[in-house]
């Protein structure tokens, strides 16, 4: 899409199709599986249908994963993989990415092996950047190109006065409020950008297009307008369900109290959304939006915040079978495990990342 803005859209890595017509809004349906042929899985209702992709990337021998957690597309529709990486392999890379087929193209990151968590892309000027967060012992968030070259790398924003002494140049994992995990990222019309604390002082952190830190909300609470996990964040741009404009506002994955929050642009507590289960991260494609579920599930919400369409929900087995993240021997083609995050293509098809041992990326092809 046309990017009007000095600084880049700030939708280019989960952005609007042009084009795309209004979602039309069902009946919300936990999507059933539909065998069609040996070799095909078909998931979901009505005008949400896919064909459900298991494994689509696969990485080179000399490479594994070790528990994937996010994706992202850029223009030319490559994909972008992030995962946690193992502490112990720091020459391993973090970031893999693959093109539209889902070959193989490169690796890189190792800084963040052994606490791999967000990564966006964002289209600034004339070039795309990746925006990378790393908790666990590496607690940082950075600015890359999509080759792996840092642009710039930062650690906790001191001056926001909620931070331990320390907590900037220390490796020390802290996962009291007093510490910096950073999660996830939202982009804003201005260049700046929002990035989200999800582990540590569960604050939303506001910055510049230079990365220079501005000012902070939210916090450790039960909910309107403070968090329990505040693990994913957005900007929501979608029209009205009438299809007239309407304010953007800032969405964020309350996930541990199982709701989204939303709030107006200067941070001001709106409204809650609730009936999920673990809301990881969020998207938005024309009316839609893309709720990944650690609790075995990927919703579609559409223009009123109902849902549509259920995806691959499978709660129940998570009850019945302990630890099933670590046994691949016992997912079934077109379940969930532990949807950790999810982006649409322009086109409406959708790349989902697992938080499972073995990694799992799986792409819904829209038919």
């Amino acid at each position: 899409m046309p990017d009007a803005h000095p600084f880049g859209s700030p939708l280019t890595r989960r952005r609007f199709a042009a084009g795309l017509a209004a979602a039309t809004v069902a009946t919300p349906t936990v999507a059933r599986a539909h065998r069609l042929a040996a070799d095909e899985t078909i998931i979901g209702e009505g005008d949400h249908r896919y064909r459900v992709v298991h494994h689509f990337p696969q990485l080179p021998n000399r490479f594994t994963w070790q528990t994937t957690h996010g994706v992202a597309l850029d223009e030319a529709g490559n994909l972008y993989v992030i995962h946690e990486g193992t502490a112990g392999k720091k020459d391993h890379p973090s970031i893999f990415v693959f093109d539209p087929d889902g070959k193989f193209v490169r690796a890189f990151g190792s800084e963040f092996q052994g606490g791999g968590h967000g990564i966006e892309v964002r289209r600034e000027g004339s070039e795309e950047f990746l925006y990378v967060c790393g908790y666990q012992d590496v607690k940082c968030f950075a600015k890359l190109t999509p080759k792996g070259e840092i642009v710039w790398f930062r650690k906790a924003p001191m001056e926001a006065g909620c931070y331990a002494p320390g907590e900037d140049v220390s490796t020390k994992k802290n996962w009291s409020r007093k510490g910096f995990l950073p999660t996830n990222f939202a982009f804003l019309d201005d260049g700046g950008f929002l990035l989200a604390d999800g582990y540590g002082s569960f604050r939303i952190h506001r910055y510049d297009k230079d990365a220079k830190w501005l000012s902070s909300f939210g916090g450790d609470g039960k909910g309107e307008g403070t968090f329990n996990t505040p693990h994913g964040i957005w900007i929501d741009r979608r029209p009205a369900a009438d299809g007239t404009a309407r304010e953007p506002t800032i969405v964020v994955c309350d996930r541990a109290h199982h709701t989204i929050q939303r709030f107006a642009l200067d941070g001001t507590y709106r409204e809650t959304i609730t009936g999920f289960g673990l809301p990881a991260n969020l998207d938005t494609l024309g009316g839609l939006m893309l709720v990944p579920e650690l609790k075995a599930c990927v919703t579609i919400l559409g223009p009123d915040d109902k849902p549509v369409v259920r995806l691959g929900r499978a709660v129940e087995r998570l009850d019945e079978i302990k630890n099933l993240r670590t046994q691949p021997d016992k997912w079934i083609d077109g379940q969930f495990v532990h949807p950790h995050d999810a982006c649409f293509a322009p086109n409406g098809d959708i790349l989902v990342a697992e938080w499972v041992s073995t990694g799992r990326i799986t792409k819904l092809v829209r038919v």
